[in-house]
């Protein structure tokens, strides 16, 4: 493969990862998958070989909403990140992290606040919503924990803004995990020292 082609390869790349940001940005979507589809079209590139992976494509939405929503980004990305340490503080006792678009700093004003929430005990969430008459949907999400698919509950909550609060529950050993990593993953204490920065 000649060198022009992989810079061409690389270029056509950009532009997706460029393109579905924009996508995600101006129209409260969510969905990576989507955005790339879209994305792909509008520029006539059928070719999935090139298409961008979904941390291209954050750090095309981060750029873009640094350059074209600066302003008004930033006081939604606070508010976001407000609400999510309000919950976090609910669910304190069971230890909790903020993960996704919220964390990351390319949430809009469409974005969910997703949690995740430690115990042994599968019920335990479930009881404290139920004793504390929280309104919340639940479901199942399947992840892999310790190597094996599993099954996990979940639970959709929302809060007095009207944001979705997106709550997963993980056994308590997956807290320990090496996958934790302070960009991707925060508790209480490193959402709180976000929002003092």
């Amino acid at each position: 493969m000649s060198k022009l082609h992989i810079q061409k390869r690389d270029l056509m790349r950009e532009q997706l990862a460029h393109q579905a940001a924009k996508i995600m940005a101006e129209n409260g979507v969510a969905d990576f998958a989507f955005a790339k589809r879209k994305a792909a079209k509008q520029l006539g590139a059928v070719d999935s070989q090139h298409l961008p992976s979904n941390e291209e494509i954050e750090e095309a939405l981060h750029s873009y909403r640094m350059l074209f929503q600066q302003d008004s980004h930033s006081d939604i990305l606070l508010q976001l990140r407000e609400e999510a340490l309000t919950a976090m503080e609910v669910f304190a006792e069971f230890n909790p992290y903020l993960t996704g678009s919220v964390l990351s700093g390319t949430a809009g004003e469409d974005s969910d606040i997703n949690l995740m929430l430690f115990s042994d005990d599968e019920k335990a969430v479930l009881l404290f919503l139920l004793k504390n008459n929280i309104e919340f949907e639940d479901g199942e999400w399947i992840m892999r924990v310790g190597g094996h698919e599993k099954t996990i509950p979940s639970y959709t909550l929302t809060s007095e803004a009207g944001v979705l609060i997106h709550v997963i529950v993980l056994p308590e050993n997956a807290r320990y995990s090496g996958s934790r990593h302070l960009d991707t993953h925060a508790d209480i204490a490193a959402v709180k020292a976000l929002l003092a920065s």
